[in-house]
């Protein structure tokens, strides 16, 4: 009788002793897992085209140098990108100069790109973020309008403004360095109010006649596969919307150090082809950026 007793207490010790060790070993892997998410970088985009393209840039970047990666894409427009940066929902994403100067900052217009470089990063860096490297293009505003011989400027549409229908995405009509500074800035007094949409229906309207003039971005692919006009922004209103990589300044070293290589590595009409790419040729973005990257390697 006292044997069974002690088989069975020594079995009931054995079974206590590996349940333990089963909950000390989840518990470990619970923690691993949520070590592993917490550093994790998450890489956010705004809701166009370019920078989802940007976005899956940096994500892929920092996988090949052995980063964790988190992607968080077409987030909304800047203002989304821009708190969820700062209050730690995203740790990276693609900004632009003159849109961070401007939009988010509030401060006066200014066309020297060193000057803007300059105040910008200044800015970023009292708020623990890192602003830069320059991706190498400037993706400025473009104001659009279907092929005209009698429209090459910005100030031409002096001449359209009483019947033209203007209709822009929901950021242009509101941001300082949007549609109101423009109309001040040209003087014009355009008779029918913009319609506002998504950025990404704009082109679409414009194309089929639903609105005679947008305001787009310089290395938009569709301005070419729709045959659209560029107009000329000939009293200089617009600064520089230099691309730049805005990343936490806690994330780990060898991930804004890959960060840090995309320095350069895009010009105007590189951006313009990749937007193409997808836009115009319907191409996912993972294989866009994948290949482009890869090209990049080869003739470094």
């Amino acid at each position: 009788m006292n044997e069974e007793r002690r088989t069975r207490t020594t079995a009931r010790r054995s079974t206590f002793i590996v349940h333990r060790c089963s909950v000390i070993v989840l518990a470990a892997l619970i923690a691993v897992s949520g070590c592993t998410s917490r550093h994790r970088v998450v890489v956010g985009s705004k809701n166009f085209t370019e920078s989802i393209l940007l976005g899956e840039m940096l994500a892929q970047t920092m996988e090949r140098a052995g980063c964790p990666v988190e992607r968080k894409f077409n987030l909304g427009g800047t203002f989304v990108c821009d708190s969820a940066i700062r209050n730690g929902g995203i740790d990276a994403y693609v900004e632009y100069s003159g849109t961070a100067l401007t939009a988010i900052l509030h401060r006066p217009l200014l066309q020297s790109r060193e000057q803007v470089t300059e105040n910008v990063a200044r800015a970023y860096a009292a708020q623990h973020l890192h602003w830069g490297p320059n991706l190498g293009f400037n993706d400025t505003f473009a104001m659009i309008v279907r092929r005209n011989p009698n429209l090459r400027t910005i100030s031409d549409l002096r001449t359209v403004e009483e019947t033209f229908q203007p209709a822009f995405g929901y950021e242009f009509v509101e941001r300082a360095d949007g549609w109101p500074g423009l109309l001040r800035h040209y003087d014009l007094h355009f008779a029918r109010t913009p319609k506002t949409m998504d950025l990404g229906l704009t082109y679409k309207a414009l194309a089929s006649g639903q609105a005679d003039l947008i305001a787009g971005n310089s290395t938009d692919g569709l301005i070419q596969s729709l045959g659209l006009q560029v107009l000329e922004d000939d009293r200089h209103y617009f600064p520089p919307y230099d691309a730049a990589v805005v990343y936490r300044e806690n994330i780990p070293r060898k991930c804004s150090a890959a960060l840090e290589s995309l320095a350069g590595i895009l010009d105007d009409a590189a951006m313009r082809r990749l937007n193409y790419d997808v836009d115009g040729l319907k191409r996912p973005v993972r294989d866009v950026v994948r290949q482009f990257l890869q090209s990049k390697k080869r003739t470094r």
